[in-house]
């Protein structure tokens, strides 16, 4: 992968990781950056410090610099790089500052709107896609011309830019949604992060940039879990929540589109967050302002799994679906979307007919 022993890397990015995070906690307590147990649907009982995310993001980005030679050995060049750190920067700013000050949800949107943006003014496009029938499907004959004194370099795919900008907020968003729990959205992010490592690493669709890159932030993650698993010393924050998404995002797109590994990965809060914002449009609430606990983890809680089985769930799940995505075709990869969306709904039909014996009770 590397050229020397990936052990040795592995240990050096797990301490620089928990090293940070200590750091990061020490910080974020002097300037008062906590989340205060006030609410009805947080599950702590003390102040935490927030800002963990920061040290995630720094571990991340410093030994990709280190290693910027091997990561730009193959299709990827330094702009991809760099615009990809300067929108986790924004969306790290913005997470600092919403921990901070408490944006509103109109405010808070800015920094990871940016940070897709960001992605794509990289460089970072879609070519085609797999059609589950056979072939694909190609973007590029969507391209217009934005800039004709650039030549070949001004072609825009706007259906490219389009769905990768949907893909890095739909994947950011759900991994904010999902941070309720200790260790869940770090360790469903790392178990991402994994198969993204285990997957590019392979003979087959073998990228050993890719490998690396999802390498070091799956030891960057586990070095934060150390602090994270309940009870938690420290949580991810606005900004850690949203550049856990929006990594694994840009990895799923920058390995050739490998969109329905982390699809499967993340497929059971991603089908949470879709039931919920369809939920609440029925009610009649926005669904990006409203807040309340009828999140899967949430509801797992309430009919009586403790917090550490609740997360070992969604990491049995996320494994597991990750894992036979290896193994799949395109055809297979979306059976096993239907039948991460039937499971979805048994869970649901199960939980509300627990809920209602328990009020009979």
């Amino acid at each position: 992968m590397i050229g020397f022993n990936v052990y040795i890397l592995a240990i050096l990015i797990f301490f620089f990781s928990l090293l940070l995070t200590w750091i990061v906690r020490k910080v974020a307590i002097r300037f008062d950056i906590n989340d205060q147990p006030n609410e009805r649907r947080k599950q702590h009982k003390r102040v935490v410090p927030l800002l963990g995310g920061v040290a995630i993001f720094l571990c991340f980005f410093v030994f990709i610099f280190l290693f910027i030679d091997k990561l730009t050995a193959g299709d990827l060049n330094l702009s991809h790089w760099l615009f990809f750190f300067l929108g986790g920067f924004t969306i790290i700013l913005g997470g600092v500052i919403d921990d901070k000050y408490s944006l509103k949800p109109r405010e808070q949107v800015i920094f990871p709107s940016f940070a897709a943006i960001f992605v794509i003014l990289g460089g970072v496009s879609i070519e085609k896609i797999s059609n589950p029938f056979g072939g694909f499907i190609y973007l590029d004959k969507f391209s217009f011309n934005f800039c004709s004194c650039l030549g070949n370099a001004g072609t825009f795919s706007i259906v490219s830019a389009l769905i990768i900008f949907a893909w890095l907020m739909g994947m950011m968003y759900t991994t904010k949604i999902l941070d309720g729990l200790d260790g869940l959205v770090g360790g469903v992010s790392a178990i991402g992060a994994l198969i993204i490592t285990l997957f590019t690493f392979s003979g087959k669709y073998y990228q050993p940039d890719i490998s690396l890159a999802a390498f070091i932030l799956f030891f960057s993650i586990l070095g934060f879990l150390f602090f994270n698993w309940r009870p938690a010393k420290i949580f991810l924050g606005e900004g850690g929540s949203l550049f856990l998404g929006y990594s694994l995002g840009v990895l799923s797109i920058i390995s050739g589109g490998k969109i329905a590994i982390a699809l499967l990965v993340m497929g059971l809060p991603i089908l949470d967050l879709a039931w919920i914002i369809i939920q609440r449009i029925r009610e009649g609430k926005n669904p990006f302002k409203h807040a309340d606990r009828k999140h899967l983890h949430f509801r797992l809680l309430d009919i009586g799994l403790s917090q550490a089985q609740a997360v070992l769930f969604y990491y049995f799940f996320a494994f597991t679906f990750g894992v036979s995505a290896l193994f799949l075709q395109s055809r297979g990869k979306i059976l096993a979307l239907a039948l991460l969306l039937i499971l979805m709904f048994v869970f649901v039909i199960s939980i509300n007919k627990i809920d209602r014996e328990k009020g009979d009770k």
